[in-house]
């Protein structure tokens, strides 16, 4: 497949995120650090804090990494326009900075995503095309498109701009952290929903660097706990992608290389939720934060509610990655609890 420029194959650096920092600043939404109060009281934790990257543009932090990599691509790339491949957050955020940026967009999308997100990226000008991700192949749709175009994919995770894109966020947390007058002397772990590990990997090398003793988790749905098994047994392990859940957004078959590198450096595990869970954390978010967050965004909130980490008087943060759901799933939420 036809890639950017930009060397895929090398792994990011924390100067990669500042430097994609200054090229989001003013463009994405600088989301707030929240505190749960409800939640520590409930676990006896010192503080837990939130991330909610819902509040993003195009509605996750997808956006983040596809503005930085369609930034970093040469004048003749971006002519020929841009290709990705996605679910939906990716696709949306792709979309979006391909719009902002005067790209051309074609996104591949499996036609079960969730309506709200095909509609939303089609929005952006996106053209759309959709397949059936059980019997048909993404990669083989989007290697012909590219053949025919000569558009340049933009990789949703496994890429080095879109992996320092996305730790943009983990830059902020850090910011707003040490802004606090009341803030704990330290944080004890950090949770972060992982589907194919843009997010993770791209906020691990900022915490690893000014929280290198916290502990670093990524959580994931039980049926694609890919990660979860690639950090136990230190080499890549697949997901069965004939499985089905509710987490649309983390359906990933498997991290990607750079992703792997820079997990099993820092990170401390993983953990898994049901999709019942997620749902109740679905509810959770909205009724007691106030936040609209899609299954696969809530996960992370799930393995806090499910009592799988030890927090009594400890300290946390936690992401909500995404809020890109219909109402139909949000009352489907409400009836699991």
């Amino acid at each position: 497949m036809m890639q950017a420029s930009v060397d895929q194959n090398s792994c990011p650096t924390i100067d990669d995120v500042k430097a994609a920092a200054a090229r989001l600043e003013g463009v994405a939404t600088r989301t707030p650090l929240l505190r749960a109060h409800a939640l520590e009281t409930a676990l006896g934790a010192k503080r837990i804090y939130l991330k909610p990257e819902c509040l993003q543009r195009t509605g996750s932090f997808k956006f983040r990494g596809g503005y930085n990599a369609i930034c970093l691509l040469s004048e003749e790339e971006r002519a020929r326009g841009v290709l990705a491949f996605s679910s939906g957050n990716h696709a949306q955020g792709v979309a979006a900075a391909a719009h902002m940026l005067g790209v051309t967009a074609t996104i591949v999308m499996p036609e079960d995503a969730p309506s709200l997100k095909i509609e939303r990226t089609k929005s952006w000008g996106a053209e759309v095309v959709l397949y059936d991700r059980y019997s048909q192949s993404r990669d083989d749709i989007a290697a012909d498109i590219m053949g025919k175009t000569g558009a340049v994919l933009i990789p949703p995770y496994d890429y080095a701009p879109v992996i320092a894109g996305q730790g943009t966020a983990a830059l902020e947390v850090v910011d707003d952290l040490a802004a606090l007058s009341d803030a704990p002397k330290k944080i004890d772990a950090f949770l972060l929903p992982c589907g194919g590990g843009g997010l993770t990997a791209g906020s691990a090398l900022v915490f690893e660097k000014y929280y290198p003793k916290a502990q670093f988790f990524v959580v994931e749905p039980k049926a694609y706990d890919d990660a979860t098994r690639t950090l136990e047994q230190g080499t890549i392990q697949e997901a069965d992608v004939s499985k089905k859940s509710l987490c649309d957004a983390l359906l990933s078959k498997s991290i990607g290389n750079l992703n792997f590198e820079i997990l099993s450096r820092y990170a401390k595990g993983g953990l898994t939720v049901s999709d019942k869970q997620a749902l109740q954390a679905v509810a959770y978010a909205f009724t007691e934060l106030k936040l609209v967050v899609e299954p696969g965004g809530a996960v992370a909130l799930a393995a806090l509610m499910s009592g799988q980490l030890e927090l009594r008087n400890k300290s946390a943060v936690i992401y909500l990655s995404g809020g890109n759901m219909d109402i139909d799933m949000l009352l489907r939420a409400s009836m699991s609890i």
